[in-house]
């Protein structure tokens, strides 16, 4: 008789790397009894961002004047004309920032450049991207433009969980992401589609902790949203930081690497403050999309496959020269694979 299979969707980035290099995998139970199989979705922001996003961001820093501003992760990532790390070679200025606002400073001491701050990444970092905006018109900062490519993650949840594709029991779900936005968001996934969801911090036995509880519902055949990591997570979340993304963004259709585009998953700036837009500010002629050739990062970012079952993974594509997001940023599912096995 063949083994019941559960398969479980860890939400995060910081979980990908947590499981691989702790070996978590290898603890699963996979016997006749019952075969547990974990596998990455859509929780890394880099890895998320579609080719287009990439694109625009590069045409945008080959523009005079232009002083293009980043986390080190996108740094490597291919466009179609190369990455931002290609266009620094060239000669445009591309600078590393560690946040958003070191960029607002740049922008600052060159009033005479126009800075652009490349802005990437879930519920847990728009709100700071949301602040440094209140800042730069508080200050009336008027060279300091934002390139929003944020992600909201619970539209990209109901894609894969409406999926019949990569056929997911349940939800690991990211402890940083719930921290701002509480466990309440989850409810309507695990309630509409069947798909327990249990939040978990990042240590081993927290993992550990999160799928034993998934298990549990699984064969009990209960559908609920458990918080396993409750020294950070309250139910509530963090209002303050809602309110003010709430305050200068507003949910947009956007286009996720793998998943197409997704209605009410991004983020986009309010009539307010559209002229901190780069989008509006600096209209680029943006290359034609095409993926890339026998890259399957779309497909692993989906759980459908494993980074081996990529014929480029550890041939033609390696961290040294990654030919997709999975591989190059440290979040990454392909990266994970490549350093932990």
């Amino acid at each position: 008789m063949k083994a019941p299979k559960i398969k479980l969707m860890e939400v995060c980035g910081t979980h990908t790397m947590a499981i691989a290099r702790a070996g978590i995998k290898k603890l699963l139970p996979d016997t006749v009894e019952l075969t547990v199989e974990l596998v990455s979705g859509p929780g890394c922001p880099v890895c998320v961002c579609s080719q287009s996003d990439i694109d625009r961001a590069v045409e945008v820093s080959r523009i005079k004047d232009v002083i293009m501003t980043t986390f080190g992760d996108m740094m490597r990532v291919p466009g179609r004309r190369g990455s931002l790390e290609d266009m620094k070679r060239k000669g445009s200025d591309v600078r590393v920032v560690y946040s958003s606002l070191d960029a607002l400073n740049i922008a600052k001491g060159n009033p005479q450049k126009k800075v652009v701050f490349m802005g990437i990444g879930f519920e847990t970092t728009s709100p700071t991207i949301a602040a440094t905006i209140l800042e730069a018109k508080k200050q009336k900062i008027r060279n300091f433009f934002v390139l929003s490519n944020f992600k909201l993650i619970f539209p990209a949840l109901e894609a894969l969980a409406g999926s019949k594709k990569n056929k997911i029991d349940g939800f690991i779900c990211p402890g940083h992401v719930s921290v701002i936005t509480g466990s309440i968001p989850y409810e309507k996934v695990a309630k509409r589609y069947k798909k327990p969801s249990v939040i978990t911090g990042f240590e081993t036995i927290d993992i550990l902790k999160g799928i034993e509880r998934l298990i549990n519902q699984i064969k009990n055949r209960e559908y609920k949203v458990e918080i396993a990591y409750k020294r950070a997570v309250k139910k509530e979340g963090n209002p303050t930081a809602r309110k003010i993304l709430g305050s200068v963004f507003e949910a947009s259709d956007s286009e996720w690497r793998g998943l197409g585009i997704i209605k009410k998953s991004g983020l986009k700036l309010r009539k307010k403050y559209r002229d901190f837009g780069a989008e509006t500010r600096f209209k680029v002629k943006i290359p034609k999309t095409r993926k890339m050739r026998g890259c399957a990062c779309g497909e692993v970012i989906q759980g459908i496959k494993s980074p081996r079952d990529c014929k480029l993974f550890k041939k033609t594509c390696t961290p040294q020269n990654p030919v997709g997001p999975c591989m190059v940023s440290s979040e990454g599912s392909c990266a994970a694979y490549y350093k932990y096995g």
